[in-house]
């Protein structure tokens, strides 16, 4: 009999409680397709670091098991709630604590796996349309195959699973101590609105966005506080903790206040009911609400950062490495041939240009950039303004050789050539610089601070390209300074290899050249000093870039960016992946509160509809306050995730020199929770009207 009834019971939670269900299918469709990655063998095969996917999103996957766990146990206990009374009943007709217990546990038992079943059929599709998405990134073609790899799904059963059985045992905890007064009286209990010290409560409302203009005043002026460190970073992020929950206490008790105080809108149309109503449901809901704005914020800073790695990927990553394939040696004198003949080996030259770095035994370019650059802040620069000659002297970051580097003007014109750029034009007592435009766009002009010394005398500036041109430790680390050849006393400072070839490169060549391991690559220059006296390979570096930086002595364009591609892809996929479900997730429980309580608010709309209001007029009434009720956290998340998403936009743009508008990334990302937010709205309304007027 009891297996009878739980399989009717759980037949009308599912209809009760669809969203849910639906959300649960979708978690777990996620993780299966996100799990499968991780265990994916074709990835493996063809991914050198598919350990960074695999980490980031087991990262992930702990994250939302912590948020789906408190989703089913907050649903749990919720229907529990809901319940309580036909429990007591069972109890008053004789059966036992423990087979009502059992009774529930099944019940959720049943619908927890259904929801994963399915879940694992819509898992197959997406995890088909993610390993298609990946394989495009990676510059790879993928043929549509099923992979129902065992591993995967043990573990995807093991993280839900583990969910429900912690929340199933928490609850049959609960209930063991519940009688059947608890029981009868549970289901009224959050109803019970007490109104008590409204008016002081009602400044925790300004007091909350008093608190957020100041922590975006510091995350924009960053001085405002005596800048940023770690007692400024844990106080603000206890106040944004503290913010998120309060903010609710006092936007109710500003509601209530406004209700006694007979403002002006009070009495307009219905708005006495949907004032009463809010205020009602956020007191009851205050810490649920918080949670659920903590998610929301979350899920659009998750979504901003995948933006800006996808963005890079698209808008900088060509550009980054313009030839075909490039090799750096620290030998001046090396010829190139071993590559060559690798290279040769794998695929059809079309063209082969070896050159030289030179330097002039100076560092003024390097010091400026050293003291003026924001990536560096004050780490080269005294007290006074001035160059610190002692930190430049023990620096070992490697952003810059020790020297300043030069380029002939014959080789730099060869090697716009083979880029397609136009010829540059210099006269005998002219250079120019070649620079990133990231790092011009921040410094401007400044060749006044140069003096550039020719044989001659000193040359003039001519003017500054930013064509991408591979210098982030080939031509140069940040810039080259052109001269015309024989105009200035120059050294070899390192050799340079740049070729073109037919076709795209074959997987695996920049392996083979590094796999030559020439022993000069990173050989020391001999300025006269001692073998002892020498403290590094001075005529290497890796350029400025910060956040996404990559630098290495052999360069195959087809295989470093796909390998590039992955890696930013690791971080990608994670941050969507847990923008999804916490999105869900709190859509949900938004979604399962209002429904649940619609046979409640079904008598309260039938009054109004005995006062005169019509049938439309009452589906108004409806819309605006799930409206309201959907639009406050949203709003109030929003507000708060986008005052620290346009401050990391800002520092990304900055940082990594993409072309882009500072409000694009949390812009989409609005969008994209927008269109999520409209489904489960639409999906709650319809259902909200149905209930209400199925007892008309």
């Amino acid at each position: 009999m009891l297996g009878k009834l739980a399989v009717r019971n759980v037949r009308r939670s599912a209809r009760d409680y669809l969203v849910y269900v639906l959300t649960m299918t979708f978690v777990t469709a996620l993780m299966f397709a996100f799990n499968s990655i991780i265990f994916s063998p074709d990835i493996r095969q063809r991914v050198d670091q598919v350990e960074i996917m695999a980490v980031l999103v087991g990262l992930a996957t702990f994250f939302i098991v912590i948020i789906v766990a408190w989703l089913i146990n907050y649903m749990v206990r919720f229907m529990l709630e809901k319940r309580s009374k036909e429990f007591g009943t069972y109890l008053l007709l004789g059966l036992k604590k423990k087979e009502i217990s059992r009774l529930y546990m099944r019940e959720n038992m049943l619908m927890g796996a259904g929801a994963f079943g399915a879940g694992l059929l819509f898992g197959v599709l997406l995890q088909q349309i993610l390993m298609a998405v990946l394989y495009t990134m990676i510059q790879t073609d993928y043929e549509v195959h099923l992979e129902f790899n065992l591993w995967c799904v043990l573990t995807t059963a093991g993280c839900y699973g583990g969910c429900y059985l912690l929340a199933l045992f928490r609850c049959k905890g609960r209930f063991k101590k519940m009688n059947i007064c608890d029981l009868m009286s549970a289901g009224s209990r959050n109803e019970e609105v007490r109104e008590s010290h409204e008016r002081a409560k009602r400044w925790l409302l300004p007091l909350s966005l008093v608190f957020l203009f100041l922590f975006g005043l510091q995350l924009f002026f960053g001085g405002l506080f005596g800048g940023w460190n770690g007692g400024t970073i844990l106080g603000f992020l206890i106040g944004l903790v503290l913010t998120i929950y309060l903010f609710y206490t006092g936007l109710a008790s500003s509601i209530v206040c406004y209700i006694r105080g007979e403002g002006e809108g009070v009495y307009k149309g219905q708005n006495l009911f949907l004032l009463r109503q809010l205020s009602s449901k956020i007191k009851t809901m205050r810490f649920t609400m918080g949670t659920i704005t903590a998610l929301f914020m979350l899920a659009f800073l998750g979504s901003t950062v995948a933006m800006m790695f996808g963005d890079y990927q698209n808008k900088v990553l060509e550009e980054k490495f313009p030839f075909d394939v490039q090799v750096y040696s620290g030998n001046v004198e090396d010829d190139f041939r071993e590559e060559l003949a690798v290279i040769e080996k794998e695929s059809r030259i079309k063209e082969a240009y070896r050159y030289r770095i030179y330097t002039d035994k100076t560092a003024q370019m390097n010091t400026w950039l050293y003291t003026h650059l924001r990536e560096f802040g004050n780490m080269y620069v005294t007290r006074d303004g001035e160059p610190d000659w002692k930190a430049l002297a023990a620096r070992d970051d490697g952003c810059y050789c020790e020297f300043d580097t030069y380029m002939l003007l014959s080789d730099y014109n060869h090697l716009r050539e083979m880029l397609g750029y136009g010829k540059v034009s210099l006269e005998e007592n002219e250079y120019a610089v070649h620079i990133k435009k990231r790092v011009l766009g921040e410094t401007g002009d400044f060749s006044g601070q140069l003096n550039v010394r020719g044989k001659a005398g000193e040359l003039s500036f001519s003017r500054y390209y930013t064509e991408p041109f591979s210098q982030d430790g080939h031509n140069g680390g940040d810039y080259v300074i052109v001269v015309p050849d024989g105009a200035c006393e120059l050294t070899p400072y390192y050799a340079e290899l740049a070729a073109d070839i037919e076709g795209e490169a074959l997987e695996g060549l920049d392996g083979r050249l590094d796999a030559l391991d020439k022993k000069d690559v990173y050989s020391y220059l001999d300025w006269g000093e001692d073998e002892e006296e020498r403290s590094g390979p001075n005529n290497s570096c890796c350029g400025s870039d910060s956040i996404v930086s990559y630098a290495a002595v052999n360069l195959v364009r087809d295989n470093v960016i796909p390998e590039v591609k992955y890696m930013l892809s690791s971080i990608v996929f994670p941050c969507f992946y847990i923008g999804l479900v916490f999105v869900c997730v709190a859509l949900t429980v938004l979604s399962v509160q209002q429904l649940s309580d619609s046979a409640k608010y079904r008598f309260r709309y039938g009054v109004l509809g005995k006062l005169g209001l019509s049938r439309r007029e009452v589906a108004g009434v409806i819309r605006r306050q799930l409206m309201a009720y959907y639009l406050c956290p949203a709003l109030f998340a929003a507000a708060i995730a986008g005052i620290i998403a346009l401050f990391i936009s800002r520092k990304f743009i900055f940082y990594t020199g993409v072309e882009t508008g500072v409000f694009q990334y949390f812009g989409i990302s609005f969008l994209l929770f927008f269109g999520i937010y409209v489904l489960y709205f639409l999906t709650t309304y319809v259902q909200f009207r149905q209930n209400v007027e199925s007892g008309d």
